[in-house]
């Protein structure tokens, strides 16, 4: 992914150096850091520690929103970002600007002492230090990878923890099974505090139970606790003390009323009276995160697809349960119409594409596999492969403007097109102007 503003490259760069793995789940390099610049993780507002395989950043986004629509004044913790690093933290409502990340990424590497460090512990280290210098009401984080070893798993005492839905990804760091990944996001897990728990496959569910018993941390549970569905074009949602009529949620697919549903019960257990069934209504209305089933209308590619008549979609769905709610979101969209579907999905070489086309298989859709500018990238002919043995044909295409045609040539009504996959690819996408660069 590009970093476009340019006064903390070089910082960026530098600090990419400092560890010889990108990643290297240890707790250690984080605290001793965070220990020489003063515990800045102390020195928060609540916060709300977010982990999970899928959904858990359309989750922050929520509670970002409904914080804010309660007139809140909220920091983010995000990764990765999608064209400029300074999307990953949030301050006070607005991103850091390039001085105040300059500046906090020169402090926070001088106080590393040239130590070894990963990448993600180091800018990690620089979001507490910036949330901790900035008044606030609600800090939001977002867990890296896993859980348990992660670098944002260094607060004592959260206000409330969420383990959004948990299935299959980067097995090779987290574990080949449900459990064992289970085991990974439930390390956030506190003494006292509420986790909030999104509806689990049988086998994760039961390893986040225990652990929450083994640590003393009080469950909400999705389908025990609370609940949420699509009623009427409506969220509903289901608590104890009642049933709540609320908008629908403004990120478009049947499984954001999921993800909203568990924002909900996670902003309803800070237990603040500002956040009220206004605030919640609002901020699940007004909820604005990129390349989530994101409508496209400015830059080349959304022209490209206006002088045909298509609507374009960015989704950054990169696994097996991702891919399961696209094909969902897919067939809406020709439901609505009639109109056929494309897909464009560029992925990682690690990822399991053969998992990600059985899935897609449910959308009925047109399938193109591009590349995208990153060695990481898997080359279009194996992924046209890994299709090819789900019994499926897909067309190989050298990037995602050569895909886009081809999706926009096909013969007959102009259909709605989706590109998918990496982030880095729905970095790509949104990188080609600025006026689709988020904010």
């Amino acid at each position: 992914m590009s970093d476009l503003l340019l006064p903390h490259d070089a910082a960026l760069e530098r600090l990419r150096t400092l560890h010889p793995l990108l990643i290297d789940l240890s707790l250690g390099r984080v605290q001793r850091l965070l220990a020489a610049l003063g515990h800045p993780e102390r020195r928060l507002p609540p916060v709300i520690h977010v982990a999970g395989t899928n959904g858990k950043g359309s989750t922050v986004a929520y509670l970002r929103a409904i914080g804010e629509a309660a007139g809140l004044r909220v920091h983010a913790f995000t990764s990765p970002h999608l064209v400029r690093f300074s999307e990953r933290i949030r301050l006070a409502g607005t991103l850091i600007t390039d001085a105040q990340l300059a500046d906090v990424l020169a402090r926070v590497e001088a106080a590393n002492a040239g130590e070894p460090i990963t990448f993600f512990e180091i800018t990690a280290a620089a979001a507490l230090q910036a949330f901790a210098e900035t008044p606030a009401d609600l800090c939001v984080v977002e867990v890296g990878l896993g859980g348990r070893y992660d670098a944002s798993n260094v607060f004592e005492r959260p206000a409330v923890t969420v383990i959004a839905p948990v299935d299959h990804d980067h097995s090779e760091y987290l574990g080949d099974t449900l459990a064992k990944i289970a085991f990974e996001k439930a390390g956030i897990l506190k003494p006292g505090v509420a986790a909030v728990v999104a509806r689990q496959p049988d086998e994760a569910l039961a390893v986040i139970e225990a652990e929450a018993e083994r640590v003393g941390a009080p469950l909400i549970l999705a389908g025990r606790d609370f609940d949420a569905w699509a009623q009427g074009g409506r969220l509903a949602f289901q608590a104890e003390d009642g049933l709540f009529d609320l908008p629908p949620p403004a990120l478009f697919g049947a499984h954001q009323f999921d993800n909203a549903g568990l924002a909900v019960a996670a902003a309803r257990a800070l237990n603040d009276p500002r956040i009220d069934a206004e605030a919640l209504g609002r901020g699940i209305a007004g909820v604005s995160w990129p390349a989530r089933m994101q409508r496209l209308t400015a830059g080349p590619l959304a022209a490209m697809a206006k002088a045909r008549g298509s609507d374009l979609w960015l989704d950054g769905g990169h696994n097996p349960h991702a891919a399961r709610a696209l094909a969902v979101a897919a067939r809406s969209l020709s439901a609505r119409d009639g109109r056929p579907v494309a897909i464009v999905v560029g992925l990682l070489k690690r990822k399991d594409a053969a998992g990600v086309f059985a899935e897609l298989k449910a959308a009925e859709a047109r399938l193109f596999a591009t590349g995208f500018a990153s060695d990481l990238s898997a080359p279009p002919e194996e992924l046209v492969q890994a299709a090819a043995g789900q019994g499926m044909t897909v067309e190989a295409c050298a990037d995602v403007t050569e895909a886009l045609g081809r999706a926009l040539g096909v013969d007959g009504p102009a259909p709605h097109v989706i590109v998918c996959g990496s982030l880095y690819l729905a970095g790509e996408v949104l990188a080609m102007s600025p006026d689709t660069w988020p904010a």
